[in-house]
């Protein structure tokens, strides 16, 4: 039972409309569960360095967590996908695109190791790396983005070429949080 009061309560902060429907299946089909589109699962509030600004996202590759900071002190945390050993970076850029469902050409070093990849893969595609979102950055050809359902179980890890991955309910969560121009601050 408490679970289920933790998910009316994620449910209710996230989107209204979201308890609502769970209540109507539960009401009619029984714990149907399943039928609900995932919320983001790392919604965590988390205790913050007060010195960072509101607005900022903050990555700890470190850590695997991506803090986008809402107030002073306080910042939301989110499991993510960082880059590889060889492809990491570290320091200060900012968003400077917001898409959904974005096509993705691989780069050159992508392809460089990956020959057999499509030249192009179009935005929905659940083959697209990039998932249902992306942020890009103003750091080469960097964003902060989702995954396709293959790629889930990497998130937690250092897996990409520069990019970070996230799961689609967590970078849809961030994408409406965030404006062009937002600072990101990379840490190891």
């Amino acid at each position: 039972m408490r679970n289920l009061f933790d998910l009316l309560r994620r449910s209710r902060s996230a989107k209204p409309a979201g308890a609502f429907k769970f209540l109507s299946l539960a009401a009619v089909g029984g714990m149907a569960l399943i039928a609900l589109p995932q919320d983001a699962t790392a919604r965590n509030t988390v205790a913050f360095s007060p010195s960072v600004a509101p607005g900022t996202i903050v990555i700890s590759a470190s850590q695997r967590r991506l803090f986008y900071v809402v107030d002073t002190g306080v910042a939301i945390s989110y499991p993510v996908a960082v880059p590889k050993r060889g492809k990491e970076w570290s320091g200060e850029t900012s968003v400077d695109g917001k898409y959904v469902n974005p096509d993705w050409v691989p780069p050159a070093v992508v392809r460089a190791d990956h020959p057999e990849l499509p030249h192009f893969i179009p935005g929905g595609s659940p083959r697209n790396p990039m998932g249902v979102r992306a942020l890009t950055l103003s750091h080469g050809e960097v964003a902060i983005h989702g995954t396709t359902h293959k790629m889930r179980a990497s998130v937690g890890t250092a897996a990409s070429y520069g990019c970070i991955r996230m799961l689609n309910e967590d970078v849809s969560d961030l994408y409406d949080r965030v404006s062009v121009g937002s600072p990101v601050m990379m840490t190891r």
